[in-house]
């Protein structure tokens, strides 16, 4: 009876030793074997915009560096659903990549439901780049300052207009947050898409404008728009005189409202391949020549780890969830 209950001792012992051995084989399996295939990127944006162009400077980077090709997928809807249903029920194997950005939080906190669960069902493997909003008006209007927009705002209460793109974009809700960060009493107007809003700034039907700074700078450059400021955290090195909204101090000094995008993979990808992913892209994105070609759309290369990616995605949601209830914005 003793011997059989040593037996028993023993394996039980054993069991959760063998267990884990087993799962560090598996593990090292999946590294030695990643990856056997090419890569694909699936993109929820049209192809030739920022979020393309990043995805193609460093799925060609990826490419080099992993020995296979990486394809870039686009598939353009709505709260980028397409391209995340795509990626959430794709094989968990390191293959399939999902563009993330401010945006796909946006989503998670607009939409009712969606054929996917963000917080569930992606593993963030690197944030890529971050890149400015920014307040722009007229050149030849009213305002030639921030702190003269502040001004009028706030000695005029509900006269001031501002446009933005679609509502419920990150523009849009970036815009909602600068009105209550502020204190001023304004008007944030939607249209569909960027040209509209441009349009009716130069045509004097708004008073300002919130949005990406990249597809403004053409206007900047051509002087028919003036950015008054920026909304994240620094001074832009193609607009080094432009301040960022914070540095008007007051309610706004804690203020910050910037975009960016990042690399996702479906949930259960083994976390040895995301460590491998995340080794490449973090190399990859302190190169000089990724960090030029993403400077010239105004982007700037930042990578991060798994878990700061994760954070940063979760801390967007939960913001973003806020100024939608606050701006009393209906869920789609």
């Amino acid at each position: 009876m003793l011997v059989h209950t040593s037996m028993f001792v023993t394996r039980r012992v054993l069991r959760p030793i063998v267990a884990a051995s087993l799962l560090m084989l598996c593990a090292f399996a999946s590294a030695q074997s990643f990856p056997a295939k090419p890569l694909k990127i699936v993109v929820p944006n049209a192809p030739g915009g920022a979020a393309d162009i990043t995805a193609r400077t460093v799925g060609q980077k990826l490419s080099e560096a992993l020995g296979q090709p990486v394809v870039i997928e686009n598939k353009p809807s709505a709260g980028g659903v397409i391209a995340g249903e795509q990626v959430a029920k794709a094989d968990a194997d390191g293959h399939t990549l999902l563009l993330i950005s401010s945006g796909t939080a946006v989503s998670a906190a607009l939409f009712k439901s969606l054929p996917f669960d963000t917080r569930k069902d992606f593993a963030p493997v690197s944030k890529l780049a971050a890149f400015d909003l920014a307040i722009a008006v007229a050149e030849g209007g009213r305002f030639k300052t921030f702190a003269e927009l502040l001004a009028y705002a706030k000695a005029n209460p509900g006269k001031l207009n501002i446009g933005t793109p679609q509502v419920g974009t990150t523009q849009n809700l970036a815009a909602e947050l600068f009105r209550s960060a502020a204190g001023i009493d304004a008007q944030v107007v939607p249209f569909n898409g960027t040209p509209p809003v441009i349009s009716a700034l130069r045509g004097g039907s708004i008073d300002a404008m919130v949005d990406i700074l990249g597809p403004l700078m053409p206007q900047i450059s051509s002087k028919a728009l003036r950015p008054l400021a920026l909304l994240g955290d620094h001074r832009a090195p193609q607009l080094s005189e432009v301040p960022i909204a914070r540095e008007a101090g007051g309610s706004l000094a804690g203020f910050s409202a910037a975009s960016w995008n990042g690399l996702a993979v479906p949930s259960k990808t083994p976390k040895d391949v995301i460590a491998r992913l995340n080794r490449e892209l973090v190399r990859i994105l302190a190169l000089p020549d990724v960090k030029q070609r993403l400077s010239e759309l105004t982007l700037v290369a930042q990578s991060s780890t798994p878990e700061q990616q994760a954070e940063l995605l979760e801390r967007d949601i939960k913001r973003w969830a806020d100024v939608i209830e606050r701006a009393k914005i209906p869920k789609q």
